[in-house]
């Protein structure tokens, strides 16, 4: 029967989570290793992942990193194109369709980002427990080191375990700093630790956090902190799919004879799919918040239908609808309107990037100055620029009226700013008084880096009406 239609007695699993006991005290988890085809494709696919991750702070594009975000200077590079404060709305824009793309995602593919791509997933699956499990065993020898009084080998791989545990937190902790400050000042860390105070100990908080993370907290991670497997409650639909026992097929669950019952289900209740479960869960109950989608328990029970003789895929990925109907997945009007956002915010997202401007100058009337006659028959105002230069290159600036016979002259030194930084400057700009017609006139001015127009800017003059 499919869960919401079992008894209140039968649907008392709700009620709690299996990390936690009745006692209201954490129930610690020795989930099986897991094996079989999806699983080694996962492991295949973590690599990849795992390569990159460690890989790509170390690949750089014209001197700087390919991929930074550096949020306390407020500079941020994705494949090498730079953002800067001015261009936050672009940047912003682009978090957005991620997320409409995750809703998206989630609603017709449900939590598989949770299983096979989010970082927690794969660090604690594919690195940190897979060290536990070459070191202390498998599920049955760990629940018996756990309970074993402290002696010389329990001793020595609970030691070996947490030491390798905080030697890979703190290679993540370097790569995750590399990612917000760069690799070479990461670097820079460890060849004058005594200047990078600051930075050897955000190094040391992170590498603390990680390993408390993934040698403690480890599942809480999803079901307690992470806002995504809550998000699930709201996108998930009956036509999404997921990870899914069938019901239809499966129940009702009887212990293995060779003698076959017709009036039986396949399950032969062997328990293997919560043996291996990271989270604790029985995929049988239905959906859970707890699903992470990791398809251990898909593995698991293939391997016993086979054992038995039986036809795979009694727990697979498919949708409520498909199991309890036998139809397959169809593109829902929901899933049309996700799709028309997110269509629709990705156009925006190209027409403000390939409009983006590499240079950004901004000019403004000084404050509390009025205008100044000047000798032949001129008048003057005094004006600030600010300069943005977002590339790689030093930009010289030179200024000019582009709307009237007028000159300018710079205060001070001449104008510039410097790759990938902000300068100002004042200068004042001279017209005619036979131009001047109202008290406020339109001006543009032209401003020009190594010959070649960059932006024309508009701000008002101020002068006398006769």
């Amino acid at each position: 029967m499919p869960p919401e239609d079992k008894h209140n007695d039968q649907d008392s699993f709700r009620d709690s989570i299996a990390t936690i006991g009745e006692d209201g005290k954490r129930s610690w988890l020795f989930p099986s290793q897991p094996s079989g085809r999806l699983y080694n494709l996962r492991s295949y696919l973590s690599w990849v992942y795992l390569i990159i991750f460690f890989g790509l702070p170390f690949i750089k594009f014209h001197g700087e990193p390919l991929f930074m975000l550096n949020v306390l200077e407020r500079k941020f590079i994705l494949f090498g194109m730079i953002f800067w404060p001015q261009d936050f709305f672009i940047f912003g824009l682009g978090m957005l369709i991620f997320i409409v793309f995750i809703a998206l995602f989630t609603v017709i593919f449900g939590r598989i980002f949770c299983g096979w791509a989010c970082p927690q997933t794969i660090f604690m699956e594919m690195l940190f427990r897979k060290i536990e499990y070459w070191i202390e065993g498998d599920a049955n020898y760990q629940r018996a080191l756990k309970k074993a009084p402290w002696h010389t080998e329990k001793i020595l791989k609970k030691s070996v375990k947490w030491i390798l545990f905080f030697l890979l937190s703190f290679l993540i902790a370097n790569t995750f700093l590399s990612y917000l400050k760069g690799i070479d000042e990461v670097f820079a860390y460890y060849k004058n630790p005594a200047k990078y105070t600051s930075g050897i100990t955000s190094l040391l908080i992170f590498t603390t956090v990680f390993f408390f993370v993934y040698s403690w907290f480890r599942e809480q991670v999803c079901l307690i902190v992470c806002p995504y497997g809550r998000m699930q409650g709201v996108l998930l639909d009956k036509e999404s799919i997921v990870v899914a026992y069938d019901y239809v097929r499966g129940e009702p669950r009887h212990k293995f004879t060779k003698k076959t019952d017709p009036t039986k289900g396949d399950c032969i209740d062997c328990g293997l799919c919560v043996k291996v479960c990271p989270t604790g869960i029985d995929i049988r109950n239905g959906t859970q918040l707890e699903c992470v989608n990791c398809t251990a328990c898909i593995d698991a029970c293939d391997h016993m239908m086979e054992g038995v003789h039986l036809p795979k895929g009694l727990i697979r990925y498919d949708s409520e609808k498909g199991i309890a109907e036998k139809k397959k997945l169809r593109y829902t009007n929901r899933m049309k309107a996700y799709t028309a956002v997110l269509i629709v915010l990705i156009g925006i997202e190209v027409v403000l990037l390939s409009t983006r401007s590499d240079y950004d100058a901004t000019i403004l009337r000084a404050k509390g100055m009025l205008y100044q006659e000047q000798p032949n028959e001129e008048v003057s105002n005094l004006y600030t620029i600010k300069l943005v230069n977002k590339t790689r290159d030093s930009m010289p600036v030179d200024l000019k009226v582009e709307n009237f016979d007028g000159r300018i002259e710079i205060v001070g030194k001449k104008l510039g700013v410097k790759k990938e930084d902000i300068s100002q400057g004042e200068f004042f700009v001279y017209l005619k008084k036979s131009e001047i017609k109202n008290r406020k006139t339109k001006l543009v001015i032209g401003v020009y880096s190594h010959g070649k127009k960059v932006k024309n800017v508009k701000t008002n003059f101020l002068g006398p009406v006769e």
